[in-house]
């Protein structure tokens, strides 16, 4: 299904979270419900191809976690109960019991999971989670606050790049290359409520942060009542390919998966999301 064809084809509805904040999401397909969690820096139009790709097994649904595109604000008290309160609105709402999650999202998924007994299968994708050999995944953050707070906004975005691994290749480029790219792409990308701009989207890293740090070295998971995908990018920064083995032991009913040839973000749009939905396909139906 064509780029075209998927947007045409998706609707855009919401659901009330519990404490009255909206929750919008895409909706595309036929079949089981299936929903997809994006990660940092993201929102649901990240994840139209591999909705797209998804839809003639699935009814797939993408929402736009808090603070991003059609949902609300993040509110008092945002944290990872937030979170999982947000999506247990959406399955109730539709019904769905598979889910898909993507770096944060994956987080929430995972977290989710262990405290939702309708969701019984889960695929995860690169969860920054488990504190793998006390190694933090977010030795960058007070540097990506620095700037924030001082208004660099592009070195930011680079430092978040760099620090996640996200966008393949591009993170291995120097920061005196990337920065005046990101500052130009910056500038020129404005955004909507349907497709919010990487502007939109970069101060709520500090809000998938904070929730990410609250449960990192939380490994309660040897109860987990579901079937687990783990899934990964061959080319993933280290640290999240050691969270990946961690979380490999920790969990009950689990099969691994490394794509070849791809790294953190293989599932967006623009990238190499057939892979993903491929595995994802041969698991969930």
């Amino acid at each position: 299904m064509s780029k075209a064809a998927v947007m045409t084809s998706m609707t855009i509805n919401s659901v009330q979270a519990p404490d009255g904040t909206r929750i919008g999401y895409r909706q595309i397909g036929e079949g089981p419900g299936l929903v997809l969690v994006h990660g940092a820096m993201m929102a649901s139009k990240d994840f139209e191809t591999l909705a797209g790709l998804l839809a003639a097994d699935f009814t797939v649904y993408v929402p736009d976690r808090r603070g991003r595109g059609r949902s609300g604000p993040f509110g008092p008290g945002y944290g990872i109960r937030t979170e999982i309160d947000d999506l247990a609105a959406l399955l109730e709402e539709t019904g769905a019991h598979y889910v898909f999650g993507l770096s944060a999202g994956a987080t929430v998924a995972l977290h989710a999971a262990r405290a939702l007994p309708q969701i019984t299968k889960l695929a995860l994708y690169d969860a920054p989670l488990a504190d793998a050999d006390g190694i933090s995944p977010l030795g960058w953050l007070d540097r990506y606050e620095y700037e924030m707070n001082y208004g660099k906004t592009a070195t930011a975005f680079v430092t978040v790049v760099k620090g996640t691994g996200d966008i393949g290749g591009v993170a291995k480029l120097p920061r005196f290359v990337l920065t005046p790219v990101i500052a130009l792409m910056l500038r020129l990308n404005k955004g909507t409520e349907d497709d919010p701009s990487l502007g939109d989207l970069l101060p709520t890293v500090r809000y998938d942060v904070g929730m990410v740090e609250s449960v990192i070295g939380d490994k309660d998971f040897g109860a987990l009542g579901c079937d687990t995908l783990l899934l990964g990018g061959e080319m993933s920064i280290g640290y999240l390919r050691d969270a990946s083995d961690t979380l490999e032991k920790l969990l009950p009913d689990v099969r691994r998966v490394t794509l070849p040839g791809v790294g953190h973000t293989a599932a967006l749009n623009d990238e190499k999301p057939e892979l993903v939905a491929a595995e994802l396909r041969n698991f969930f139906r």
